[in-house]
């Protein structure tokens, strides 16, 4: 199965880093296209964006200053499928596009892509202290996957964090 497309552009104030597509959005084409995963939900519950919006409208995010990419581009079952090699090369893949589009936050969406990115065990939920790119904000977020036990209004509440940030308050 091929990869789906980033949405990357310059001047994007949140670039959404997931660890790689499902098997439903390798075969539609869109992030986040699996119907049991949270992601616009998320999103619009907590102020990200006005409405809700659906995967099919990925790219309508661009407008908001929003874009997606992976770690690993490679569409799967799950993550058990990812190969040790391909977060390597994918990390380095991820740090080059960082670097060229540098977009004022870098979302990782579950704390496991961030560990596979930055190579750090821990990593608390919100802005990390220490970015691993210079001069880039990083914020950590639960995975939106309808597999994580986490209560929704928490998970919300975590992303309200990142929505206050872009809306300056």
């Amino acid at each position: 199965m091929e990869p789906i497309s980033d949405h990357l552009e310059h001047g994007l104030q949140i670039i959404f880093i997931g660890f790689n597509p499902s098997i439903k959005s390798g075969e539609t084409g869109h992030h986040y296209a699996n119907p049991r995963n949270n992601f616009y939900r998320i999103l619009y519950q907590s102020g990200l964006t006005p409405r809700l919006y659906e995967a099919s409208e990925d790219g309508d995010l661009l407008k908001l200053g929003y874009g997606f990419t992976n770690i690993v581009a490679r569409p799967t079952v799950g993550i058990d499928d990812i190969k040790k090699e391909e977060y390597a090369e994918g990390r380095e893949i991820l740090k080059q596009k960082l670097e060229k589009y540098r977009p004022e936050v870098a979302c990782f969406v579950g704390k496991g892509v961030y560990a596979k990115y930055a190579k750090r065990t821990k990593a608390d939920w919100g802005f990390q202290p220490e970015p691993f790119l210079p001069e880039m904000h990083e914020f950590v977020a639960p995975s939106s996957s309808g597999l994580v036990r986490m209560p929704m209004n928490e998970i919300i509440g975590i992303y309200s964090q990142l929505s206050a940030y872009v809306h300056g308050n």
